[in-house]
């Protein structure tokens, strides 16, 4: 039988669907594109929006609609977070939640048999283990991405991933050992160590994330360790201090910033204040004198007010970040912004989001314009269209022109100037 994932959301959830993949391949499922034909279509859905659990829902009305005799099963974050609303959506014949997908080749067999939908959410307990399988393959990509910590102990006010992943737990150092060596073996050079929470690996079970890192500098064939999305507050001077002890570190990081405003940031529930966050700038940037960061920034939310924005959007350049993902507020039942009041509407919202997402673009370019001059290490990606990509270090993008593919290689490049998002350059050979 043919089966096709449909994969909405983060990094983890594409890490999941690998986990959910393998398994469904080692029973004798042959895996293909969502865009053909297969028995067997499973949507692994995200819902940290409104936005992404209604793209949640329309794909399996879609892939009902087109394919009414396959099998259609929905997973994932939305239908842990919303379960009811997750029955609803009765194009899904089978649906599992975060807790559940594990179930899923058991549940496919019964449905197989019988013919009769089934709903398996099952909600999270504390204290729970690490729950997966290890990933070695990761089809059309250059880098491993490996899945080390699950859920989140925050309760941030607007988020409603706690409800949708359970409490932080983190992946045994066995487990992280042998996967690296699998991905290693397997020719990939750079890792990526991804978490709902990811900064909270081992908090519970007395490790940090550094005794996972030194695995993969251990790990030969390995030239590379990125990490995922960070808590700012998570990360102490003494972590800091293990990172510039790791060779092959990439001085990229992803910092969670979500408002400039101390008002705002307290609203939110968040665990620091714009200050400390910048000081943890400060102390990164000494540390790693040619790092990059990148962030996530909120938009509207309950009470933010113009100057509140303004000092987002202040905060935006005194820190000078390579890259600024951009979110609307977006309400989710069942949380505490929920029923805040001062709902900022969506017409103001979508002003401020055009305009820092023009600052940043802004300040993105002329980040990469800076670069002309510099040689760096770069890992390439698939080509598209003639033109090939790849990554530094710091993960900025650099494309070259040449005529053979470059997929999986790192070389050595000199940028030469900069498009509108990246950097352009020639191979030094």
């Amino acid at each position: 039988m043919k089966a096709a994932f449909f994969t909405l959301g983060c990094k983890v959830n594409q890490y999941e669907s690998n986990e959910m993949a393998i398994r469904l391949k080692n029973s004798g499922f042959t895996l293909v594109s969502p865009k053909e034909e297969a028995d067997v279509y499973i949507v692994n859905s995200c819902t940290v929006t409104a936005e992404s659990s209604r793209k949640s829902r329309q794909a399996v009305r879609r892939l009902k609609n087109d394919h009414p005799q396959s099998v259609v099963v929905l997973t994932g974050c939305y239908p842990q977070a919303f379960e009811e609303e997750a029955r609803q959506v009765t194009q899904a014949d089978i649906v599992l939640g975060t807790n559940t997908n594990t179930q899923l080749l058991d549940r496919l067999q019964a449905f197989l048999e019988t013919g009769v939908r089934s709903v398996n959410v099952a909600p999270h307990v504390k204290n729970a283990s690490f729950v997966g399988d290890t990933v070695s393959d990761f089809e059309g990509h250059t880098r491993a991405f490996i899945k080390i910590q699950d859920g989140c102990n925050r309760r941030c006010t607007y988020c409603i991933i706690p409800k949708s992943r359970g409490f932080s737990r983190s992946k045994p150092l066995e487990a992280v050992k042998k996967e690296l060596a699998d991905v290693a073996e397997n020719g990939y050079k750079e890792v990526v160590f991804v978490g709902i929470n990811l900064s909270s690996y081992g908090m519970d079970c007395g490790l940090d994330l550094a005794d996972a890192l030194l695995l993969a500098e251990k790990t030969p064939g390995i030239t590379r360790i990125r990490l995922g999305s960070l808590e700012p507050d998570h990360i102490s001077d003494d972590l800091i201090e293990k990172l510039q002890g790791l060779t092959k570190f990439c001085p990229q990081f992803h910092l969670s910033l979500q408002s400039g405003s101390n008002a705002v940031l307290k609203r939110m529930n968040r665990h620091y204040t714009a200050d400390e966050y910048e000081l943890l700038c400060d102390k990164l940037k000494k540390a790693f004198p040619d790092l990059t960061l990148t962030t996530d920034i909120i938009v509207g939310f309950p009470g933010e007010t113009e100057t509140e924005f303004e000092e987002t959007a202040a905060f935006v350049r005194q820190i000078g970040f390579m890259k600024v993902h951009i979110f609307p507020f977006s309400a989710r039942e069942g949380t505490p912004a929920y029923t805040m009041q001062d709902k900022i509407n969506n017409t103001v919202k979508g002003e401020r989001c055009t305009a820092l997402q023009t600052l940043c673009e802004q300040q993105r370019f002329a980040f990469l314009q800076a670069q002309a001059g510099k040689t760096f290490d770069v890992l390439f990606e698939t080509p598209k269209n003639g033109i090939q990509t790849g990554y530094t270090k710091q993960y900025i993008p650099v494309q070259v022109i040449h005529e053979t593919p470059l997929t999986g290689r790192i070389l050595h490049v000199t940028v030469t100037g900069a498009e509108r998002d990246a950097c352009v350059g020639k191979i030094v050979f």
